[in-house]
This record gives structure tokens, sequence and C-alpha cells, in this order.
């Protein structure tokens, strides 16, 4: 194949639209920093660098995972295990990723930059953990979490502890769905050796572990409401993504995960969407209509 075949596969490999899970709760982090819209400079780099920084970790972890996919029958047809990527391919795109994520960071400020190796370091690290720890989902769950409190660094170049609240509630969103994902890996990971929550607690423990994430990341977004002075529309939000929480859940139990990839991919992209619009507009309301934010905060 020549080397547009190759990207297309590539891209194709890492599902790199599926970048909207984390990109609504960056846009989120950047919305609540700038009081409003943060400058067209600002917000194009962002989304550059979140779309380089997801495609380096996921090839990455194609490659850390190589050998695992060519066992578990239910990867065996990935690009990699399969032969239609090669390693050398992949590995440059690894780096041609990581290279414009770096380039995105100058472009936004100092303080971006000079963090971007951490932030590289974290989201390709997850690839490995699973091999030590049962706790990878949360690492997983981080790896995206740092998406909000990044893009306030980029629009303030600076760092307010108040942001870090979407950074836990995005770690354990993702963590929780993770959870859910992992439970149809549950055998192969334990004949081989694997680490996560359902091979430590069965498949019913799991789903509970991943209803306790869930719950805590809806505590997370009040408190993320109440702290940043939000009105109505931001507590609809977290009202809606409880609502959609609730339903992913009940499409997966113990005995049946046949549903699980619309609960996965479906519902994730929904709900992060769904909150980012609700968020947006209500920052844009008290931009708009200022009066209104002051009232609350004389309340």
């Amino acid at each position: 194949m020549g080397i547009l075949d190759n990207l297309r596969v590539t891209l194709e490999m890492i599902k790199w639209e599926h970048s909207i899970f984390a990109l609504p709760f960056a846009l989120c982090g950047a919305m609540l920093a700038a009081r409003g819209l943060p400058s067209l400079h600002q917000l194009a780099w962002i989304v550059v660098a979140m779309v380089a920084a997801r495609s380096a970790a996921v090839a990455f972890n194609r490659l850390a995972d190589a050998s695992m996919d060519a066992a578990n029958p239910r990867t065996q047809a990935r690009a990699l295990p399969a032969g239609t990527l090669t390693r050398g391919f992949v590995s440059t795109f690894v780096v041609v990723s990581c290279a414009v994520f770096v380039l995105a960071a100058s472009q936004l400020n100092g303080m971006t930059l000079a963090l971007s190796p951490v932030a590289l370091a974290i989201v390709l690290v997850y690839s490995y953990t699973k091999r030590f720890t049962r706790w990878s989902h949360l690492v997983l769950g981080l790896a995206l979490g740092i998406a909000p409190a990044a893009a306030w660094i980029a629009v303030r170049d600076s760092l307010d502890p108040r942001i870090l609240l979407l950074t836990a509630a995005v770690t354990f969103w993702v963590g929780g769905f993770d959870v859910l994902y992992s439970c149809q890996d549950h055998e192969f990971d334990q004949r081989t050796g694997l680490y996560s929550i359902p091979c430590y607690l069965g498949i019913p423990g799991a789903l509970w572990v991943a209803r306790l994430f869930h719950v805590l990341m809806l505590l997370l977004l009040i408190s993320l409401v109440t702290v940043f002075g939000l009105g109505k529309l931001a507590v609809m939000g977290v009202v809606v993504v409880a609502m959609l929480l609730t339903y992913e859940h009940t499409l997966v139990s113990a005995h049946d995960l046949s549903k699980l990839n619309a609960a996965f991919f479906t519902m994730n992209g929904v709900i992060s969407v769904v909150f980012f619009f609700f968020i947006a507009g209500d920052v844009l309301l008290g931009k708009l209509y200022p009066w209104t934010r002051a009232a609350r905060c004389l309340l």
C-alpha cells in the first residue's frame, strides 16, 4: 500500500473520530478559562493538540499491545496483528503525532510548551499500566482528564485549582466506561495475566465499580457548577448527563454484554457533547447578561 492508504488505515485503526470523547470537555475548560469564547487562534490549536495527543496515544497503544491483540480473538483483525500496517509505519505516525502536539503547544503559550512532555508521558504510559495494576482504568481516565486543565492553561498560561474538578470528573467518567469496556476481555485478561477490575472483582463487581465511578463524576460536576458560580443551564446539563449515564448502565448487565459497544461509543460521545453545549450555553449567557451572574453571587 502507498503512504496515503497506510494513513487511511491508521486513522481507521485509532478511530480518530472518537476524539469527540474528550474534546468537548477540553472546550469546556477553555470556555471557563476565557469566561466566554477563547480566541480563534487558541481554539484552533487546542483542537489540533487534542487530536494529535489522542492519535499518538492510541497508535502507541496499538504498538504496545500488538502481540496481545494477535492472541485475542476480539482484536485479531486490527491492523498490526492482521499485517495491514507495519510497526515502522505506526511508529512513525506516533512520532509525527507527538511532534504536532508539541508544535500546537508552542503556538499557545510558554506553560503549555513546558508541560507538553508531561502530557505526552501521561497519555503514552497508560498502555503499559494494565501489565501491573488493576487501576489502569483510572490512568486512562487521567490521560483524557488532563484535557480541560490543559485547555485552561492554553488560555490563561496558568492553572486554577478549580478546573481540576473537571479533570477529576472526566477521569472517573472515562475510568467507569473503560471498566465496562474491559468486561468483554475478562476471560482473556485472566488467561494472559493482565490486570483489570473485571479480573479482580468479576463482571458483577466491575459493573458496581463503574457505577460508583460515574456517581463520583456527577458529584464532581455538581462541585464544578458550584465553585464557578454557574447557573441553571449548567445544572440542567449535569441532570441530563446523569440521565444518559443511567441509560448507559441499563444497556449492560453481567449476563448480557451484547450492547456494550453502543454504551461505550455512542452514549459516551453523546454525553460529552451534550455536557459541552449546556456549559457553553451557561457561560455565554453569563457573558451576555452579566447581571444575572452577579445576582446569583449575591444570593
